[in-house]
């Protein structure tokens, strides 16, 4: 797969994501934040969170989880991105959240049906 086909497969994916995120009740207020820090794929509120989003795309979770990809490092990346995009947004002042959104699509973006699931405070 090219950089470019791989580009193109993580916006759907992310964009999959947020559809997702509305029929349960978020409001997503960002999506691919970057900084010089990294990039936050989603960004969301509840009534009670503003939730950071790293979405992970597979074929299949037969070598491991997608959320597994989010390691120590990741997720020292993923702070650092979100306190900027805190420090640049102060309006969102609800208590912050990471959370990790697996998709399987076994065709990519011609699967049917998805598999979604979403683990609320991964981190």
């Amino acid at each position: 797969m090219s950089g470019g086909e791989a580009r193109l497969l993580g916006r759907w994916g992310e964009a999959y994501t947020a559809e997702r995120l509305r029929k349960m009740g978020y409001r997503v207020v960002a999506a691919g934040y970057r900084c010089r820090f990294g990039e936050i794929d989603l960004v969301a509120t509840t009534d009670k969170y503003l939730c950071f989003i790293e979405v992970k795309l597979r074929k299949d979770a037969s070598f491991a989880p997608g959320r597994a990809a989010v390691d120590r490092r990741k997720q020292e990346k993923l702070r650092a991105t979100a306190a900027s995009y805190l420090a640049r947004h102060p309006e969102n002042a609800l208590q912050p959240r990471f959370d990790v959104a697996e998709i399987y699509a076994p065709q990519g973006m011609e699967t049917k049906k998805p598999e979604f699931r979403y683990w609320e405070n991964a981190f």
